[in-house]
């Protein structure tokens, strides 16, 4: 069985001739392929670290099984999709969702285990039925509106946990990494969450040093003299010891606040496959289904543990980009590194210690840009908002999901918030659509570009 783990020599294996592609089924000297894991690495590490601190989890934990997903992912399509899968941003607000509502982080853990299983069984039904089941099910339409009111229901994370503990660290490090995101090139301008992050420690600990403590809320929310960056936690912590474990427990509440993340995550897989096959120039509609249940086994896993989930990530995808090497040599590399990064408590440490403050700063531009991917799919999805049968389920949707609207069905069951706006959207829309008069139904394509091959089948009409 070939599990993609050969490669071959690409010309001298130093300096690729100039315009040459480094294919995924060849690599480097071993020592330049594990330069390139290495830079890697630094390209998922920004939101890879982050989205666990936001979520509540432990950061090692989630670095470590990184590279497990990774490897899973690797094996499952046989090295034919050059991928990294980190730590998952699009449930951070979820996260933030069943914790207000008193769930612990085996709940939140046990929510999104069951959306991995979700996830798992839409990428059998694509192995078996085709790409056209997702787009026939979720047009750009619904799938902008879910992903832009998951990101903006996260709002209120930034405005009243994060920035009020420091609001003027807040405010710098929010400039100084809109500033790294717009102006940085290349590689650069792909970690600059990152640099953002490390730029908010020099200013925390400059602060400190100048103007000593604050009198503002902790990240407990007690209002209290404190350090703004305080590493006590960091010269306690071993170099080598394993991360937490801890088992999931579920509760239907939650469950149901975190299924809808599943439409974003299919959205991501697609566009990541879509996006290596463009750059590869290989075909890769044959391993979409393939890629998506790949990423439900490895959340599966990794939230059996106490992590949290992982999807394919698009910052990786400019560091092949940029280098011309998709070689998966290079992401067996980076796996096995975060495997080593996961076992050092030292690091999680340093992570731990990421002052409310500079995640204040760092938020406000990053769940807004989370939020505006979903703008992003209906101008690359060329959706009408002047057609109503698109604008109305959305409009309702989004209010809901950004309001957080509550429907109580029974004294111990409701729906609120995300939950409840993707279930609006996504009912609202096809509802609509079965009532709607011919010429609103007209707005083509309902497929993104780049599958246009799923436009008409070869012996039938167009779908749907």
């Amino acid at each position: 069985m070939d599990l993609g783990v050969r490669w071959k020599l690409h010309g001298d294996g130093k300096s690729p001739a100039p315009g040459a592609v480094v294919r995924p089924d060849e690599r480097l000297t071993w020592p330049r392929t594990v330069g390139l894991g290495a830079q890697h690495v630094v390209a998922m590490f920004g939101a890879s670290f982050v989205a666990p601190v936001l979520m509540g989890l432990d950061p090692n934990l989630a670095i470590m099984m990184s590279g497990v997903a990774t490897v899973i992912f690797l094996l499952a399509t046989r090295g034919r999709v050059p991928s990294y899968l980190g730590c998952s941003l699009s449930f951070v607000g979820v996260a933030a969702v069943i914790r207000a509502d008193g769930g612990s982080s085996a709940t939140v853990t046990g929510a999104i285990l069951v959306v991995g299983v979700v996830l798992f069984l839409v990428g059998l039904a694509v192995q078996k039925f085709g790409a056209r089941i997702i787009h026939a099910a979720m047009p750009p339409i619904v799938t902008g509106a879910v992903v832009m009111l998951i990101g903006f229901n996260l709002a209120p994370v930034t405005a009243t946990t994060y920035w009020p503990q420091d609001q003027w660290t807040a405010l710098l490090v929010m400039l100084f990494t809109g500033l790294a995101v717009v102006c940085l090139r290349g590689f650069w301008s792909r970690i600059a969450i990152f640099l953002g992050l490390v730029f908010g420690y020099l200013i925390s600990w400059i602060f400190d040093l100048t103007l000593g403590k604050i009198h503002s809320a902790d990240a407990g929310g007690k209002v209290t003299d404190h350090w703004r960056l305080d590493l006590s936690g960091v010269s306690k912590a071993d170099w080598i010891g394993l991360p937490t474990f801890h088992g999931p427990t579920f509760q239907w509440s939650a469950i149901l606040v975190a299924l809808p993340v599943v439409i974003a995550l299919v959205a991501e897989n697609a566009g990541h496959v879509k996006a290596v096959g463009e750059m590869t120039g290989d075909s890769l509609d044959d391993k979409l289904g393939t890629a998506i249940s790949a990423d439900g086994i490895a959340s599966v896993l990794s939230t059996a543990v106490g992590g949290p989930p992982n999807t394919t990530y698009s910052e990786n995808i400019g560091v092949m980009a940029a280098t011309r090497v998709y070689s998966t040599a290079a992401y067996w590399a980076a796996a096995c590194f975060a495997l080593l990064f996961g076992v050092c408590p030292k690091f999680g440490a340093v992570v731990a210690a990421i002052p409310g403050g500079v995640l204040g700063g760092i938020t406000v531009i990053l769940y807004g840009m989370i939020g505006l991917l979903g703008a992003q799919i209906w101008l690359h999805g060329k959706v009408d908002l002047r057609n109503p049968l698109n604008l109305v389920p959305a409009a309702a949707g989004i209010i809901i999901g950004v309001g957080n609207v509550t429907m109580k069905f029974t004294d111990t069951f409701s729906l609120s918030g995300i939950a409840l706006g993707t279930l609006v959207v996504i009912t609202g829309y096809h509802a609509l659509r079965a009532f709607a008069p011919a010429h609103l139904k007209t707005q083509q394509p309902l497929l993104d570009e780049g599958t246009s091959s799923y436009d008409k089948p070869a012996d039938g009409p167009g779908w749907p």
